[in-house]
């Protein structure tokens, strides 16, 4: 196959289907199979039915195969996606190196700025130009290989400067090609034309983000392991000590008795439901983590019932796949089949689950599958699921380990309330069960940068919800890099600090009262913006747009955008750029969009877009700046948990744009059920600011949903000092509002207009 669209947008050609070598010739007719007597005849080259890696024995019963397809992208010069991979955003050619690899594995202390594999594959690439964004999707979840090349690869800007200077004709070009190991050739093209194009055409083939509880997206607390439940009563405690805010606090496998999944130490967790109500007295959650490595163990309920179903993978020769993990020799759930996860979700019952509550949820950790004695630390490629071997399935793992996860929470529940699942391995269409995480990093700077390409990365491909432990897993950070890695991870969408047993203890409140106040700064900043982040989701959920997302998917003609991974925006309204390098005395921020302003979020001074602006920074402070045109809405009175907010009021936050106009949004519901879908109970509202009023209006008539919660204050950024504001409800009652002008810095400030949040109003100034 092979062709060329006049835009230049894409052509591809096929390799082969599935190939099967042998001297007497190359066949590819999609499951061709070499006959005995082939093999008996013919010399085969060794590998080619049987490999061998260290001690392992790969018995390849259908002998070699691969499939193959290459794309060829006139005109692009960028492409991104494929996760996970510790890399930058844009794709690095792969000429005379590795490529880049998909296949799921349990990594230990991986290295950045390599094409190597991860804990989860999304075989999905976008490219981009200043005329057209693309995607393609790869759908096959054997191992596989993506090599790039490109004609301007290594060329530096001069030598393309010389190029144009020279009238060199050739156009830029990337070349990508696609290996699996197994399967069919099943790809989908997103034509695009424009990000939020394709983000929609891809959302339509595998799902949106799931809709998070709002307490999701606050704070979490873990480690691996706190000790025992006065250990976690004593945490608990120092986050209202030391007035931090928090919303989960985690377990790790220690929890369990013996490494036994849905049990509980009965020596340091004697009274689960006593400590879980503890949490539940303050508004806060916990998460237990739920393995699919399940102890072979004639005395554990789990092990026998998955046994005596008969749901365990199969190894080559029929028997039950028996690997080593965490709990010692472990047999793995085979999670393709429906009825056994079925089974898993049944699990999660309030009464099969004993010990758990309402307010307890799930970490699926290990689900590449990790296996401590397989090859590579995973399972067998000849393991057996039902009829398919691992190797044509092995990156959907993961996914199918999370999915059963969440639909238990969801049963457990009659339906009623949302889920919330962590899980390390993933694949396309993981978005729709939860969170993913960028696995087992290191407390190192390069760490803490490499993250933010990362999650862009994965947001590009429809995971929205993703993080980085902060702090590192590995190692201990100084608390420079700590006090960093908060201030970044408070504005990536999940925020969880994590660390290894063998690290020392880092709560936030043990480096010192400076450093404690630089941490709960932070926090309480992504609590402040929760109404923000909150509404985001929502927008993901509905449409598949990226909550954090690339500069280039809001400028996709500002070429300048198309490398940057060091910043990114939430939404299109905040600019982020953390600091990241060890020491810094400033940072340079790129403010896009020509004719746009930006406003620092916490002094308030305008600048103008398109710019690289340099910002003196201490240890303090965290770049962020909102869009001239918007309007945010916060809560500025944080409290201990997310759901201690509720009914709390809201400031908006109105940035004007140089033709003085703004518009935001407000979504509210009740922040953990599914009533906003199935009983359409919530409220969304449109803000607008023009012609010296701001108004509000409902985006979701018909709904009977409402809200304790008023708009406490609005300040308006950019704004002209008027001689007096006033607020109109609809039952026509007028009331004059007292204000604050700052000249200094033209921000004027509204008081108490106390109006309900979910009601018709607008403000007119005079």
């Amino acid at each position: 196959m092979g062709g060329r669209d006049r835009d230049g947008s894409i052509s591809f050609s096929t390799r082969t289907s599935r190939v099967m070598w042998s001297r007497t010739g190359l066949m590819a007719d999609g499951v061709t199979h070499v006959s005995e007597k082939a093999k008996e005849d013919e010399k085969v080259e060794d590998g080619m039915w049987e490999e061998t890696f260290k001690s392992h024995t790969d018995s390849k019963p259908n002998g070699p195969s691969s499939i193959s397809l290459d794309f060829s992208l006139p005109g692009v010069e960028n492409v991104y996606g494929i996760p996970e991979h510790a890399d930058s955003l844009k794709l690095k050619a792969t000429d005379g190196g590795d490529p880049y690899r998909l296949f799921n594995l349990d990594v230990f202390q991986y290295e950045v700025f390599n094409p190597m594999a991860l804990y989860g594959a999304i075989p999905v690439m976008l490219s981009h130009s200043a005329q057209r964004t693309m995607g393609i999707f790869w759908l096959n979840a054997a191992e596989t290989w993506v090599d790039i090349s490109s004609n301007t690869a290594g060329k530096t800007v001069f030598g393309q400067m010389l190029d144009y200077v020279q009238g060199s004709s050739e156009t830029p070009q990337t070349d990508v090609r696609w290996i699996s190991e197994s399967g069919i050739i099943d790809v989908f093209i997103m034509l695009g034309p424009t990000p939020t194009d394709v983000f929609s055409q891809y959302a339509s083939l595998t799902g949106t983000q799931a809709f998070p509880p709002l307490s999701a997206l606050a704070y979490h607390q873990c480690r691996w392991n706190y000790n025992d439940q006065e250990d976690v009563a004593a945490v608990d405690q120092g986050f209202d000590d030391h007035d931090i805010p928090y919303d989960f606090i985690w377990l790790d496998i220690e929890h369990t008795d013996g490494k036994r999944y849905f049990t509980w130490d009965p020596h340091k967790f004697p009274q689960p439901k006593d400590m879980l109500q503890g949490l539940l007295d303050k508004r806060r959650k916990m998460v237990t983590i739920v393995d699919p490595h399940i102890k072979v163990d004639s005395s554990y309920k789990i092990h026998n019932e998955i046994r005596s179903k008969g749901f365990y993978v199969k190894s080559k020769d029929g028997g039950d796949y028996e690997g080593w993990c965490w709990p010692g020799n472990s047999g793995y759930p085979d999670f393709t089949n429906p009825e056994m996860r079925a089974w898993w979700a049944s699990m999660f019952a309030y009464d099969q689950y004993e010990g758990s509550m309402e307010n307890m949820y799930t970490w699926n950790d290990m689900n590449e599958p990790s296996v401590f004695n397989g090859p590579e630390v995973t399972m067998h490629k000849d393991a057996l699921h039902g009829n398919w071997e691992n190797r044509d399935l092995h990156n959907l793992y993961g996914f199918y380990v999370q999915r059963a996860t969440a639909e238990g929470l969801i049963e457990r529940s009659g339906g009623v309330e949302r889920p919330f699942v962590l899980a390390r391995a993933f694949f396309a269409g993981s978005q729709r069960y939860g969170a993913v995480w960028t696995g087992d990093n290191a407390a190192e700077w390069d760490h803490l940068k490499i993250s933010i390409p990362m999650c862009l990365s994965l947001g590009l491909v429809g995971v929205s919800f993703c993080g980085a432990d902060v702090g590192g897993f590995f190692k201990s950070p100084s608390t420079e890099l700590l006090v960093r890695w908060y201030q970044t991870g408070a504005y990536q969408p999940f925020f969880r600090a994590h660390a290894h047993l063998d690290t020392p203890r880092r709560e936030p409140w043990l480096f010192g009262p400076e450093n404690t106040a630089l941490i709960r700064e932070a926090v309480r900043q992504r609590y402040a913006l929760l109404p923000y982040w909150y509404q985001l989701f929502y927008h993901a959920h509905h449409s598949g747009q990226p909550v954090m997302r690339p500069l280039w998917v809001e400028y996709p003609q500002d070429t300048a955008t198309f490398s940057m991974d060091d910043q990114f925006l939430l939404g299109r309204d905040l600019l982020v750029h953390p600091v990241t390098e060890e020491g810094a005395r400033g940072v340079t921020a790129y403010l896009p969009g020509k004719g746009e302003v930006w406003f620092d979020v916490h002094t308030f001074q305008k600048h103008n877009g398109a710019q690289n602006l340099y910002i003196p920074v201490t240890i303090s402070s965290i770049p962020v700046f909102q869009r001239g045109g918007s309007i945010i809405p916060r809560k500025a009175r944080v409290r201990r948990s997310s759901s201690c907010m509720e009914h709390d009021p809201y400031t908006l936050f109105v940035a004007l744009s140089p033709k003085r106009f703004a518009q935001g949004e407000l979504y509210i519901d009740d922040g953990h059920t599914f009533n906003f879908d199935k009983q359409k109970q919530f409220i969304h509202r449109r803000f607008s600011f023009a012609n010296n009023a701001l108004s509000s209006r409902n985006l979701a008539p018909g709904s009977q949903f409402t809200t304790f919660s008023w708009i406490e204050k609005i300040v308006i950024l950019g704004a002209s000092k008027p001689s007096k504001a006033t607020l109109k409800t609809p039952d026509g009652k007028e009331s004059l509002l007292e204000f604050e002008f700052d000249t200094s810095m033209s921000v004027l400030t509204l008081r108490k207009p106390g109006v309900n949040a979910g009601l018709d109003w607008t403000v007119v100034l005079q």
